[in-house]
């Protein structure tokens, strides 16, 4: 097999990685899925690179999935005279509504529903938190600030809230142009950026519907304490440790990114830990010790996926930069201790009946001998994600009808996927069928076992009942 992991590597396309030749390369190197962060780029762009990258999952019989990063709404400043200004410890600043450049004395601030927030001592924090204002006061049109820590601030800053949720969807107008144009692109999943309450995650399936899965990023303090509510109602979680970072005080992200990596497993919802995981490689053939450390743990953690940023969309080593996560997976999930020590600490609770089926085909996998995959037949494919939850220590082989159901399967942990039109035409088949889908994929040998998780009546989506086991003759 070419990719002989089990953890997820989801790669950002950009400049440095949009021809054809070079994501081939990123798929041969590991990546299982390609984020399109809708941040940047014209449609024209992204249609471009989904075509390629269709063909290309055609050309290598491998199912890559496809994830539109919405951008989401990005609270900036406006612009100065002279493009920045010093700002100085202990002076005051003023925000406004006033269109005009600003100077070292104020700024634009285009953002009303951050003037009916906001309230006297709160922080407000620009340009990735490296400087910080404190509200000495504040009316409808200006909010006079005192500087807590300076620097140079330049003309569209980013401002982050902490511990302020604003009236304002998750969804922009913006937004909701590049949903309706990714989802007409028949994109795999979409992520939701901004998240600040579940009734976000609300919203966004109302329009959504079944054309997509939801990837809810959890970027602010607000959402983290609606953390189950969330997770309940989004289809997976990322944790997106930048604005995370910012919005929150940054040593307690590594705190957070395992509370939330537990959270999603106890409900069997796919995680993805992002930002910064390999950022010196951006620039530098090789990444430092920490970033290695910092992939090790997030796949100790047992994240379904990790990912690649700047890393791959505009970095010099984006092939260099996805094998190095590779083989970091790779060395963390060949030691002996990787799965254990995950159960060892953990609480084992199945929220319906269809985990106990995943769970005791988990289980049974462990006491018989010589198995050599689990296969989920699956309409919808959370019987799959359900099985994904238990870790078992041999590939997990998703098979369903539906294609688009298949194409998910690249940042769920442990899965390989395959289509088969005729699965649920007759109990009779189901041996057939999986035995062909393991031995097409590389496993098995005569002797082993194969289990099968599946729904009677077959393709009732939402129902595991049944579990099987098939010889290999």
């Amino acid at each position: 097999m070419p990719h002989n992991t089990s953890t997820k590597i989801l790669a950002t396309i950009g400049p440095a990685t949009a021809d054809e030749k070079t994501l081939s390369r990123l798929i041969d190197a590991g990546a299982d899925a390609f984020r399109f962060n809708f941040s940047h780029g014209t449609h024209a762009e992204h249609q471009a690179r989904f075509e390629i990258v269709r063909k290309l999952s055609k050309q290598k019989n491998k199912h890559i999935t496809v994830v539109a990063d919405l951008q989401g709404p990005k609270l900036r400043i406006g612009t100065f005279e002279n493009t920045s200004v010093n700002l100085k410890k202990g002076q005051s600043f003023t925000l406004d509504l006033d269109p005009s450049k600003g100077n070292e004395k104020r700024v634009c601030l285009p953002h009303p529903e951050i003037f009916k927030a906001l309230k006297k001592g709160d922080t407000l924090l620009l340009n990735d938190g490296s400087i910080s204002l404190k509200v000495v006061s504040k009316d409808s049109s200006h909010i006079q600030t005192k500087v807590l820590i300076g620097g140079t601030l330049s003309d569209h800053k980013g401002v982050n809230l902490p511990n302020i949720s604003l009236d304002i969807s998750a969804l922009t107008q913006k937004d909701r142009q590049d949903l309706d144009f990714a989802l007409s692109l028949g994109v795999d999943w979409i992520s939701l950026s901004f998240v600040q309450r579940a009734q976000d995650v609300k919203d966004a399936k109302k329009i959504i519907g079944d054309k997509a899965l939801i990837i809810s990023k959890l970027e602010k303090p607000s959402a983290v304490a609606e953390l189950d509510e969330i997770i309940a109602l989004s289809d997976a979680i990322m944790v997106a440790r930048g604005d995370l970072g910012v919005e929150c005080p940054i040593e307690t992200v590594p705190v957070l990114q395992k509370k939330i990596i537990s959270a999603c497993r106890a409900r069997a919802k796919p995680v993805i830990v992002a930002t910064q995981m390999l950022e010196s490689m951006i620039s530098a053939p090789s990444p430092t010790r920490a970033e290695v450390s910092d992939v090790a743990t997030a796949v100790y953690d047992m994240a379904d996926c990790v990912m690649l940023s700047a890393e791959t969309a505009v970095g010099q080593y984006p092939v260099q930069a996805v094998e190095m996560m590779h083989k970091i997976i790779k060395e963390v999930e060949h030691d002996s201790r990787f799965i254990e020590s995950t159960f060892a600490n953990e609480m084992h609770l199945c929220c319906n009946a269809s985990q106990g089926m995943t769970y005791a085909a988990k289980e049974l996998s462990e006491v018989l001998k010589n198995v050599a995959a689990i296969v989920t037949f699956t309409t919808s494919g959370f019987t799959t994600f359900s099985m994904a939850k238990e870790r078992p220590q041999m590939p997990i082989i998703a098979i369903t009808p539906n294609a688009y159901v298949a194409n998910r399967m690249g940042i769920v942990w442990g899965v390989k996927a395959a289509v088969d039109k005729e699965v649920f035409q007759s109990f009779e088949r189901v041996e057939d069928i999986a035995l062909k889908a393991v031995k097409s994929l590389g496993y098995g040998k005569k002797g082993d076992h194969i289990i099968t998780t599946a729904g009677y009546p077959l393709g009732k989506k939402l129902k595991t009942n049944l579990l099987h086991t098939i010889e290999i003759k």
